[in-house]
């Protein structure tokens, strides 16, 4: 729970201040109003037996001070509730922001074998699913435990001067209902987290029926009613699982109610006997019936505040889980500087096997390249063409020998030095659905934008000719995804994919399949710029095997 305060404090400590403090007069002003209750009481029946005293407004002065007084304290927690929910709003927005970034930064942080491990996609799916509402939940139990234990307090020294047979029952009943509480708490968390594969793989099915990467595919073979048959089958395995914990916990949840309904009988007698003897006045029962009805729902505020604290601690477990895991691939406390002109590059005698897999897909592998020439990496699919790649880019280290630059094994280097010095193109690129212009200056994207420079990307790429046909030119946004964006042929995608490669001043250029989706015009344009890069750069050109 500590982690989970420390969030709100670091997220803004302000607001989350303002937010017990209002939380601590919302739980004061309806304990003054119970005593203003039975002074109007108590001034009513004084008055209608004779003892009026001084009058305003043709009534019992004391009795109109009472009645001023409540509604005053009435306006002023109408005011704090106001206060309170704004406060609220902004806060809530901040957390879910806040924790959203937590996600993201450790999500680039990673490295890419876990990606490749179903068990850190469970993990990973638990943590987006909780930082949605977990924290809010936390905080929101937090703030009503917090009250409930101030009104109680207040609660309790008012029936104690009446009998504290009172504050007995009503702890007594609600200690049932704690229990069941945290019995649900523990059991929901169990179910959640043994269905996470089920809850992925319906979520899995359901993008397949809703994302514009399978529409083509899933409506030319007609696979949309699979996909939903195996989306509500998962689904409603899940709903039937759910409505047996749920049948259950109904059951007990309805014995609670019963130990309620009996410690409410119970009370009554304590109260009712002492008014018929004249031993209470109205006023005073008026106020210490309402103050026990206000206290059984004070604890049962608590006990949920607890129980929920409980149960959001449980899940939020998942998403610290997911925040604990350490990357492997790390730079070395004190790194060898890149060197200012590279001379080569060497794949030693490499063995590497993804996490998980049994085969290598390199098996002492060894390769040399070097400046000023272009090497070509041909081979049929699955022969660990991309995977060099990878390495290379220490998105992998390998299991046996070592990757060096100038002979010095890139462990060495700063890996954010490192990556930036090559400018890589994979053959499954990305398209970012931004402008043509910022698509372009992602290759390069921590420098000012040079005119020149995406001028001679768009030229090299032959991407020129496509962004000429945009409406808008370079701030023509690409892609459907949002508003007023056109959207591009593969072959053209992959041409502003190149100009972004190229855009980069990295001397180390890395080409994966970068002319599968060209025409022969496009291709050949293409080989023509990489006799034209080929003097300033080490060029690695990964392509299948000549037919």
């Amino acid at each position: 729970m500590y982690k989970v305060i420390r969030i709100f404090w670091h997220c803004d400590s302000r607001r989350f201040l303002l937010k017990l403090f209002y939380t601590l007069c919302g739980s004061l002003l309806p304990l003054v109003s119970l005593v203003m209750i039975k002074n109007i009481v108590d001034g009513a029946t004084s008055a209608i037996v004779g003892n009026a005293g001084p009058e305003t407004f043709g009534l019992p002065t004391i009795l109109v001070a009472s009645m001023a007084a409540f509604c005053g304290i009435t306006l002023l927690n109408r005011w704090i509730s106001v206060l309170n929910s704004v406060n609220s709003d902004v806060l809530t927005q901040e957390i879910v922001d806040y924790i959203n970034g937590l996600i993201q930064i450790q999500s680039v942080q990673l490295d890419m074998a876990y990606y490749d491990n179903p068990d850190f996609h469970d993990t990973f799916h638990r943590a987006q699913q909780e930082a949605a509402f977990r924290p809010i939940r936390i905080l929101e139990n937090i703030v009503q435990v917090f009250g409930s234990l101030i009104s109680l307090a207040g609660v309790a020294v008012m029936l104690f001067a009446a009998s504290w047979k009172v504050i007995a029952v009503m702890v007594v009943a609600v200690v049932p209902t704690f229990c069941v509480r945290l019995y649900k708490s523990r059991r929901i968390y169990r179910f959640r987290r043994e269905t996470t594969q089920m809850a992925r793989r319906s979520n899995y099915y359901g993008s397949l029926l809703s994302s514009s990467m399978y529409a083509k595919e899933v409506r030319s073979f007609g696979l949309a009613n699979h996909f939903r048959k195996c989306y509500v089958d998962i689904r409603r395995r899940l709903v039937d699982q759910l409505l047996h914990i749920s049948r259950r916990m109904a059951l007990l949840d309805s014995l609670t109610a019963v130990i309620e309904a009996l410690s409410l009988a119970a009370v009554l007698l304590i109260l009712v006997r002492p008014v018929v003897g004249g031993g209470l006045t109205i006023g005073t029962f008026v106020m210490l019936f309402e103050a026990f009805r206000r206290g059984q729902g004070y604890l049962n505020g608590l006990v949920g505040g607890v129980s929920g604290l409980y149960e959001h601690k449980l899940f939020i477990n998942n998403l610290f889980e997911f925040l604990s895991l350490k990357p492997s691939i790390l730079s070395p406390d004190r790194p060898e500087p890149f060197p200012e002109k590279v001379e080569s590059i060497s794949f030693s005698d490499v063995t590497f096997a993804y996490p998980g897999m049994k085969h290598a897909v390199l098996s002492h592998y060894s390769l040399d390249a070097r400046f000023g020439e272009i090497t070509r990496i041909e081979g049929e699919n699955g022969f660990g063409k991309t995977t060099l790649l990878k390495l290379l880019l220490r998105l992998y280290d390998p299991q046996e020998g070592a990757v060096c630059v100038n002979g010095i094994d890139i462990r060495r280097f700063d890996v954010f030095e490192l990556r930036h010095n090559i400018s890589a193109i994979f053959q499954d690129y990305v398209q970012f659905h931004f402008t043509a212009r910022e698509n372009i200056l992602f290759g390069d994207i921590d420098t000012p934008e040079d005119a020149k420079r995406i001028s001679d990307a768009l030229r090299l790429a032959d991407a020129g000719p496509v962004v000429d046909t945009l409406s808008g030119g370079l701030d023509t946004v690409l892609g459907r995804q949002f508003e007023n964006g056109e959207e591009l042929s593969m072959g053209q995608w992959q041409r502003i994919a190149l100009a972004r490669q190229l855009y980069s001043n990295a001397p180390i250029l890395v080409f994966d399949e970068p002319t599968a989706w060209m025409d022969v015009k496009a291709r050949s344009n293409f080989f023509m710029a990489l006799e034209e890069l080929k003097p300033s750069h080490l060029i690695i050109l990964v392509r299948h095997e000549e037919e």
